[in-house]
């Protein structure tokens, strides 16, 4: 089988891409930049973008099956073309669809859930991979300082994809479409729990402080966020969703497999934190 996986540089999509690749599937991937995109080589790089539907719709063209993202850019905008794309990708004869989500909705889902498609919506509560802002402060300082104290219940970014991965086969045949799958991992820690893990990687004490809000806005400027993002992450830390602090048997349940730990994300990216 032969499928399409778009955002297949970021994050989750380079996992999709290996374990489709490690089930002996056939996979292609649409990239903005098929010289920079870095993929095994097994995989055929089509150039194009999510927010242009006629290089989709050739990317797309003879795949029984897409991985798609809801958002695109440098800055992550959520897509306006969603039903150019489903149309393209009826055409193309896809039989099923996983769809990663964002904070926001965009066009795609709208135009999915009028489709003849089976199609899951993957929302992840917080990516592990979030920790890897801390790391030029872990690098220096050996502390992490965030506003927020509350639990998160991150998932590994290998399981969102293992998720993924599942919906995109679907050999059970138990896809009908338009299911969404929150999904978690195996515990809810702290920030002070985060750090403490990335210690014990490291072998040396990470320690977490707590700041104002006035400390947190300048932290969150220090990454280049506009004013609008910044509010929007004081109003979070103060105010954090409930459901993501719940862990969900998600992953296990679709997966067969536990929930990758943040421990053990902290080991396999401990590097990113070494001096």
């Amino acid at each position: 089988m032969t499928i399409l996986v778009t955002g297949a540089t970021g994050t989750v999509g380079r996992h999709v891409v290996r374990q489709l690749l490690d089930r002996g599937e056939s996979v292609r991937a649409l990239s903005r930049d098929p010289q920079r995109a870095n993929l095994p080589h097994q995989v055929e790089v089509i150039r194009g973008d999510l927010a242009d539907a006629e290089s989709f719709g050739r990317a797309v063209d003879g795949c029984e099956a897409v991985h798609l993202i809801t958002f695109t850019g440098e800055f992550g905008e959520p897509l306006t073309n969603g039903p150019e794309l489903i149309a393209a990708a009826e055409k193309a004869g896809v039989r099923r669809a996983s769809v990663l989500g964002g904070w926001d909705q965009s066009t795609l889902e709208p135009a999915l859930e009028s489709a003849h498609l089976p199609w899951a919506l993957l929302a992840p509560v917080e990516f592990m991979a979030n920790a890897r802002e801390w790391a030029p402060e872990i690098v220096s300082d050996r502390r992490v300082r965030t506003l927020a104290d509350w639990p998160s219940a991150m998932v590994h970014e290998a399981d969102i994809a293992a998720v993924a991965v599942q919906v995109l086969l679907d050999a059970s045949g138990d896809l009908t479409g338009g299911q969404t799958y929150q999904l978690t991992g195996p515990e809810a820690l702290t920030p002070a729990e985060r750090a403490a893990r990335i210690g014990a990687a490291l072998g040396e004490e990470v320690t977490w402080l707590q700041l104002t809000e006035d400390e947190e806005r300048e932290r969150l400027r220090s990454f280049g966020y506009d004013e609008d993002y910044v509010e929007f992450g004081i109003e979070l830390a103060k105010n954090p969703p409930v459901i993501g602090q719940v862990v969900q048997d998600t992953v296990p349940r679709l997966t067969g497999r536990p929930g990758r730990t943040f421990a053990q994300w902290a080991q396999e990216n401990v590097e990113l934190f070494r001096s």
